[in-house]
């Protein structure tokens, strides 16, 4: 299947995830201020973590989806890799006030996102330079809802920068936790079997994109 017309709509949707806007003043966490550089560091660095596992049910569908199209463990923390350092960049963007996230349109499009690569796992029986590109792409999105977590919590003036990389690499360490977890489970022992595209990718993906088009109604319309 060619994801290439796919390929040109996610520019799109991108741009409709957001608006410019001039720097802004930080959202201020006065009282984590007050810890250490190294508390501060281990703080943020947990909640990326717990972001994603166990709360990022989202994000852990999407890493799962990722996993399935190729499980060997090279290909997926590739892809990971394009991920987080998609969303690190929005991430950044949007803690520093250069870019407006626009909730309404993030919510469903990160649903979307999830929908998409499982529906690519069944139609599509290798990974294709396209898909990185497609994962980097929506990694741009998924840093934008990050973004709304921090926003809430807000980060401490004097370690802005230490936190927003200890929170990028919490959510880099429960992303690679999916993974391994999933390549032990189920990568490790089964996807060399003649049935496992059958048996496994396409009821487990097929699954995940129920529930993410769900996701996708829901946060468009309800």
């Amino acid at each position: 299947m060619q994801t290439i017309p796919y390929q040109r709509l996610l520019p799109a949707l991108l741009l409709a995830c957001l608006l410019p806007a001039a720097a802004q003043a930080h959202t201020i966490n006065y009282e984590l201020a007050k810890l250490s550089q190294g508390n501060v560091g281990w703080t943020y660095l947990k909640l990326g973590f717990t972001h994603i596992l166990p709360l990022g049910l989202d994000h852990i569908l999407f890493v799962l989806s990722i996993f399935f199209l190729s499980p060997r463990l090279s290909t997926v923390i590739g892809q990971a890799t394009a991920f987080t350092v998609a969303h690190s960049i929005t991430l950044g963007l949007a803690m520093y006030g250069y870019i407006t996230p626009l909730p309404a349109v993030i919510e469903p499009i990160i649903a979307l996102s999830i929908f998409f690569v499982a529906v690519e796992n069944m139609l599509v029986r290798e990974l294709k330079p396209g898909r990185i590109a497609i994962v980097f792409l929506f990694g741009l999105v998924h840093g934008m809802g990050f973004a709304g977590v921090l926003t809430e919590l807000g980060l401490p003036p004097s370690d802005y920068l230490v936190s927003l990389l200890s929170f990028n690499i919490g959510v880099e360490l429960g992303q690679l936790a999916i993974i391994l977890g999933a390549w032990w489970l189920v990568g490790h022992w089964f996807s060399a079997k003649a049935w496992y595209r059958q048996r496994v990718v396409h009821p487990v993906s097929a699954l995940i994109a129920l529930v993410a088009l769900y996701w996708t109604i829901e946060r468009t319309f309800l």
